[in-house]
């Protein structure tokens, strides 16, 4: 589904230790939503989506919507 309220961004944690180290990545696939939630692991698309959806409301100053 796309949405013009979501940003999403893939990277190859690989290709960028700076950011494994910033959001302390320790397994594949990690989400982090709004800088305030992450999702660690495979997860049903229900379950994520309803994890992302609550993030919404943790927006940081000046943010808005969900960013994953």
């Amino acid at each position: 589904m796309e949405s013009g309220r979501v940003t999403a961004r893939i990277v190859e944690a690989s290709e960028y230790p700076d950011l494994v180290r910033k959001y302390r990545v320790s397994g594949v696939p990690k989400t982090v939503v709004n800088e305030a939630v992450e999702i660690l692991g495979a997860r049903s698309e229900q379950d994520f989506v309803r994890t992302a959806i609550g993030a919404a409301g943790q927006a940081p100053p000046g943010g808005s919507g969900i960013i994953i």
